[in-house]
């Protein structure tokens, strides 16, 4: 077979077989016209074309009323889908859980940011040298019972060595003020840096009474770091203006907070 015919039959072939530029690979219109529109609400920079999400303002606005001491994580969808499936009462507990522990897991990766570390060299297996970094060593965890315990695992699912301590506190029947039944911590938990952990912020009164605890162990406020996935405006400003040098992490902060939590995620709603 000479070159020509080869080449004419070549052609044949992929004009026959192949889609050409402008032919869609999906014969369905409305399918590509779909398709093409949820592209660009990512690919336009103008704000004007996407429609504001409502409450992003009531956590902005709270961070600058409330000052350096609240932190909150970079809202993005996948963010906003969490908050909202945790938030539908229709949600079962089974995606509950998971949706739950998703979101745990971003605000840990998150707390440990606001760790100190120190830089350090270490060798490649090719013998190179790299510049990287570690953490420093004194951190720990301590976990507000009941809620607390579910972000525990998260934690060691990113410091599988790090020690964790406990504290319960809850609301004394007659005085209704938070009263603490039982506290467990690393016996130098005064040197350390702690992560402590409580999902929801509500009144504030059940972690301002867990630092002062951690005080009357030594701790200084500064030195913790309250990891949180929902606060109240009302909530992170009471805490900060009992301590001042305190860090809080959460994800949102919104008048309404899913204070049905712990029961949803332990089953005991």
């Amino acid at each position: 077979m000479n070159a020509v015919c080869r080449f004419s039959m070549e052609k044949h072939f992929i004009e026959n077989n192949m889609p050409c530029h402008n032919q869609p690979l999906n014969n369905n219109v409305n399918d590509s016209q779909e398709h093409a529109a949820k592209q660009v609400r990512f690919a336009d920079s103008d704000e004007s074309v996407a429609e504001p999400r409502r409450d992003s303002g009531t956590s902005s606005d709270a961070q600058r009323a409330i000052g350096p001491q609240l932190k909150l994580l970079p809202l993005n969808d996948q963010i906003r889908e969490l908050q909202t499936i945790i938030r539908d009462k229709t949600t079962t507990r089974g995606d509950f859980v998971f949706c739950a522990d998703r979101l745990i897991r971003l605000v840990v990766e998150e707390g440990l940011n606001q760790l100190p570390y120190s830089e350090c060299t270490v060798t490649t297996p090719t013998g190179h040298k790299y510049e990287g970094v570690k953490f420093e060593k004194g951190n720990c965890g301590v976990s507000i019972m009941r809620s607390g315990e579910a972000m525990e695992q998260g934690l060691r699912d990113c410091c599988r060595s790090i020690r964790i301590g406990k504290i319960l506190i809850q609301s004394d029947e007659e005085t209704q003020k938070a009263k603490v039944y039982y506290a467990k911590f690393p016996p130098d938990i005064n040197r350390r840096k702690v992560l402590l952990m409580y999902p929801i912020l509500s009144t504030g009164n059940t972690v301002i009474e867990a630092v002062r605890v951690l005080r009357e162990h030594g701790l200084l406020a500064k030195h913790i770091i309250l990891l949180s996935l929902f606060s109240t405006p009302h909530g992170a400003r009471s805490i900060v203006q009992e301590f001042p040098d305190i860090t809080i992490l959460t994800t949102e902060v919104h008048p309404v907070a899913p204070t049905h939590f712990g029961q949803r995620y332990f089953g005991t709603d």
